[in-house]
């Protein structure tokens, strides 16, 4: 069994700062990329940001220069650090990982619960 559990969310004035964060737990043998992903409403969900095993990451345009994502890799934790928030911000977040469980000869993208992030003008 293989969990991603989202923190960090809240309510903040434009441009203020939140920092998300993603653990993943359970009998997990490898992860590959790690990443954010929000969802608006009456929108599709997007990309907000990824990042490899190795380090090497990617932004949705929106967000460059803004966002920063990272991982701490021993402990399976991929964070998110938002500043300057607009209220075009404003969504559902979701975490997601490219994970291996031990029980499993393939990797399957795992998904958060989401945590509610509103920008307030």
């Amino acid at each position: 069994q293989v969990q991603l559990v989202e923190s960090g969310g809240g309510l903040v004035l434009a441009g203020g700062s939140l920092r998300l964060s993603c653990a993943a737990s359970g009998t997990i043998f490898n992860i590959n990329a790690m990443g954010w992903y929000r969802q608006a409403p009456g929108k599709q969900r997007e990309l907000v940001a990824t990042i490899t095993s190795g380090g090497s990451a990617n932004y949705a345009d929106s967000v460059k220069g803004r966002f920063t994502i990272s991982r701490d890799a021993p402990n399976a934790t991929v964070y998110l650090q938002m500043n300057s928030l607009k209220p075009e911000d404003t969504a559902v977040y979701y975490c997601n990982a490219d994970i291996m469980a031990f029980s499993s000869s393939y990797y399957y993208a795992y998904w958060g619960q989401g945590t509610q992030v509103t920008v307030s003008s």
